[in-house]
This record gives C-alpha cells, structure tokens and sequence, in this order.
C-alpha cells in the first residue's frame, strides 16, 4: 500500500535544547552553546519569513557527545553548528537556495 501524505513543510529544523547539569557524563547540547544559536536560527527564520520552513525546540536527539545538533528533515540533514555564522550559511546556503552546507554535517554515531 503507498500513503500520499501531503508535505506540511519544506524543511522542518529540529534543535536540541536538552540542558544537563555541569558535569554530567554526557553532556548537553545547552552546554555546548547551542542556546545563542538557536536564538540567532529563530531569529533570522522569523526574520526572513521562508515559507514553508519551521523550526521546532526538542529533547534530547541522542547524539550528545556531537552537541549542539540540529537535523532537517525531510533530508534527514544532521548539522554542528559552532558560531553564529554558521547558522547564517545554513539559512542562506540550505533554507535559501536548496544547497546543503556539507562543512557542516555530520554523520551521528552512539
């Protein structure tokens, strides 16, 4: 049986906003920094206004050791950013003209 299941967005920014306390064994994308990152990448979505891009704070994605991590779906992208230009190559390179920013991606492994 094939589902045609419509697709609600072009991409869809999943960022983990898991915060572990100091110290804890493995860590969290919160310590790591991921909280400016994900203000500038919510601020400048909101900003430029891209239809059909949304962005959603989750738990844990299970990847720690690689924090700060995001992933975009419907590709399945999973990305590092570092900086805060990072997160400006990635709208503008990914969400903008259709092209990955292979610099940044990672391949998770547990």
């Amino acid at each position: 049986m094939t589902l045609e299941i419509p697709q609600v967005f072009k991409y869809h920014i999943f960022t983990c906003s898991t915060k572990r306390p100091a110290g804890h064994p493995r860590g969290s994308c919160m310590e790591r920094g991921a909280q400016p990152l994900w203000e500038r990448l919510s601020q400048k979505l909101d900003a430029k206004q891209l239809p059909g891009v949304s962005m959603t704070m989750t738990g844990c994605l299970s990847f720690c050791q690689a924090g700060p991590l995001m992933v975009v779906y419907p590709e399945g992208i999973w990305y590092h950013p570092e900086k805060p230009e990072d997160i400006d190559e990635i709208i503008q390179s990914h969400f903008i003209e259709g092209n990955p920013v292979e610099r940044l991606i990672i391949v998770p492994q547990r």
